[in-house]
């Protein structure tokens, strides 16, 4: 049985290159949300207690649109309530642990170190295996801390007229390029996007970035039967 110290190494190295991407993304936060208004310590809070890329940036973009607490919260829960299927993944493969190991491994699942350790844990039968996960998401906190501390250097550095909130629906942009290679997905963005445009004067509490994403969803759910049937 491998140690406990060579597990952890591992978790470290295979979820490495998988960093590469997190690093501008952190980057982005830390400068946007200094551009934005809050401050340095709020910042880290932020990473530090949410620890979620995609949610810290949806946050910013509705905290910036003007949308209300509710909003933004329940946006927030929505975006990270993946990390509930995470847990249901991995916890047949750890549901001898304590519950001490358990909480935090939760805090560390993250879609990097869950992509990278899911595949091992099936592989694995090893007692001490778990030591994968914590190394890859100790691995991603590192990177993830670090780069935000960065972008609140850089975000502080540059001028307010420079104004950087665009990058906001830019970065979002770049996560959907892939997804324009299939029409139902093709579909989905438009009907979310109209939505979430015709009814960001008219749907109270500004809401409307929780519409048009039910929208998307029954949108694709009803593209698929369709395409099944055929």
């Amino acid at each position: 049985m491998q140690s406990n110290f060579k597990i952890f190494l591992k978790g470290i190295i295979d979820v490495s290159p998988l960093m590469i991407p997190v690093v501008p993304f952190g980057l982005i936060f830390g400068v946007l949300s200094i551009d934005i208004g809050f401050s340095p310590i709020e910042t880290m809070g932020m990473s530090l207690i949410i620890f979620g890329g995609a949610s810290q940036i949806v946050l910013l973009q509705l905290f910036s649109g003007g949308a209300s607490s509710l909003v933004i919260i329940s946006s927030v829960g929505a975006v990270n309530s993946r990390h509930l299927l995470y847990g249901a993944v991995v916890s047949e493969h750890l549901s001898d642990l304590k519950l001490v190991w358990k909480i935090i491994i939760s805090y560390f699942l993250i879609d990097q170190a869950f992509a990278i350790s899911n595949e091992y844990l099936k592989k694995n039968n090893n007692s001490n295996r778990y030591f994968h996960l914590v190394g890859g998401g100790v691995t991603c906190w590192i990177i993830w801390q670090s780069t935000t501390i960065l972008g609140i250097i850089l975000g502080a550095a540059i001028p307010e007229k420079l104004g950087l909130s665009f990058a906001v629906p830019l970065t979002f942009l770049a996560l959907l390029v892939n997804d324009f290679r299939k029409f139902v997905n093709v579909i989905v963005i438009i009907i979310s996007g109209l939505v979430a445009t015709l009814g960001y004067n008219y749907i109270p509490f500004k809401a409307y970035v929780i519409v048009s994403a039910v929208a998307g969803l029954f949108t694709a759910i009803l593209l698929t039967k369709i395409i099944k049937k055929k």
